[in-house]
């Protein structure tokens, strides 16, 4: 049966021959200590900073190639270290139940997730009576970091004082003098911290990791608010601009279109009349809806192709609706809406009296949407003034989505405006794929021609 000392040491001793040696003289360490001195104020001078910022580059890759895959590696590494504890110290003329009970420990280190408690108390018998020191260390650490505040870690820590403290077999512990018991007790104390101080350090580290995120997401939550009250005045501030200057103006239009519908007696005129105090009414209402909009404290929903029918009420326009489009992105809905939208804006300004007709159709990758109208009848009158600035806004609409756009005249003397969407343009497409398609299917001749 081998000694104590040699079941736990090994058969080499301590003794001052391995540190005594030459190297470490009072000459030899002070040239050294001057030597290192010098190199660390030059390196710190020159590249210090960049060193710093490599060390950090490293550990970010490091962490980026274990990735999810980090548990595993520890896990790996632990049993590693264990075995390699255990295989490093055994004995050729140890006892079988020792090796056993070694093994045993080192196995049960690759649970200590699971069930750390458990785990550490595996570990103890293989510590007490045979090498599984670090295997032992290893698990009351895990204890510790996962149940940091719990009689299971300070039964945990309590054991593996134990098992350094305590000399198997008895009666060469007994035959220790008391110096020795003291020696035992301090090193089981310090075998017994250790790893109790780093999974409480790894604890409070993940606590404090998670509160710093906690406190960033309440940061970014009070960035949107101070946003969000910042949009809000500033349509609270448009609202009022609209509301006291323009809505005033156009009141003041319709008024006098009104007064000039009754007073001249050219049947064109009174009809230039109606038509100007009809289109003035009718900006009067959408000027008040978009008050209303500005000065709601949320973001209202946009129209879509679902009140394509209601924009069209009251009207001689015909709508087909052909495929699924009661699902499409709300980006893509919205653009299909305001494309028909500014088109028969375009044919009520340039081509009052004409026939129009509105076609929306998806086939579920994508949609498209066309307005045509006919030739207009002549009225020997100019039409409307216009800033050419609608087609081309509907353009680089389409071009935002990947789509693509054509306006121009028709054969028949009447004027077409088509737009085609993909799908998958309003999840998070970007347009400088579109912007190409939009225009190589654009009409920039027929664009100028309107707006």
């Amino acid at each position: 049966m081998p000694s104590a000392t040699a079941v736990r040491f090994g058969d080499g001793g301590f003794g001052a021959e391995r540190f005594g040696g030459e190297g470490f003289g009072s000459e030899g360490f002070g040239a050294w200590g001057a030597r290192a001195a010098a190199g660390r104020a030059g390196a710190l001078r020159g590249w210090g900073a960049r060193a710093r910022v490599g060390l950090l580059a490293r550990w970010a890759a490091l962490r980026a190639l274990v990735g999810p895959r980090g548990h595993l590696v520890l896990d790996v590494a632990a049993v590693a270290v264990a075995a390699l504890d255990v295989w490093l110290r055994v004995l050729p003329e140890a006892e079988g139940y020792s090796r056993v009970l070694s093994g045993v420990a080192v196995l049960a280190v690759v649970f200590r997730r699971r069930c750390p408690f458990l785990v550490v108390l595996l570990t103890i018998p293989g510590f007490l009576f045979g090498w599984s020191q670090l295997a032992a260390m290893i698990a009351l650490g895990t204890l510790a970091w996962l149940r940091p505040r719990s009689a299971q870690t300070a039964v945990g820590a309590g054991l593996v004082w134990f098992s350094r403290f305590f000399l198997w077999p008895v009666e060469e512990f007994l035959a220790l003098p008391w110096t020795a018991h003291v020696h035992d007790a301090i090193y089981g104390g310090i075998v017994a911290g250790m790893p109790v101080a780093i999974g409480l350090l790894a604890h409070v580290r993940a606590e404090l990791s998670a509160r710093v995120r906690e406190l960033a997401a309440g940061r970014e939550r009070e960035r949107a608010l101070h946003a969000r009250a910042v949009r809000a005045d500033e349509r609270a501030r448009l609202a009022r601009e609209m509301h006291d200057v323009v809505s005033h103006q156009v009141s003041l239009i319709a008024v006098q279109a009104g007064a000039l519908r009754v007073t001249v007696r050219d049947p064109d005129a009174k009809q230039v009349a109606g038509n100007i105090r009809m289109l003035s009414t009718r900006t009067l209402n959408e000027l008040r809806e978009l008050v209303s909009v500005l000065r709601a404290a949320d973001e209202p929903p946009q129209p879509g192709v679902a009140d394509l029918p209601q924009l069209l009420l009251g009207t001689d326009v015909s709508l087909r609706v052909d495929g699924p489009v009661r699902d499409l992105p709300a980006p893509v809905s919205g653009a299909v809406y305001r494309t028909v939208q500014e088109a028969l804006t375009n044919v009520r300004k340039h081509a009052e009296g004409a026939s129009a007709a509105v076609v929306v159709v998806s086939d579920g990758e994508r949609v498209s949407a066309e307005v045509r109208n006919g030739a207009p009848p002549d009225r020997g009158g100019a039409g409307l003034p216009s800033g050419c600035h609608g087609l081309v806004g509907l353009r680089e609409r389409a071009a935002l989505l990947r789509g693509r756009f054509h306006a121009g005249p028709t054969d028949d003397g009447g004027f077409v405006v088509r737009v085609d969407f993909p799908l998958d343009a309003g999840c998070g497409g970007t347009g400088e794929a579109g912007s190409g398609e939009a225009a190589a299917g654009s009409d920039p001749v027929g664009a100028a021609g309107r707006g």
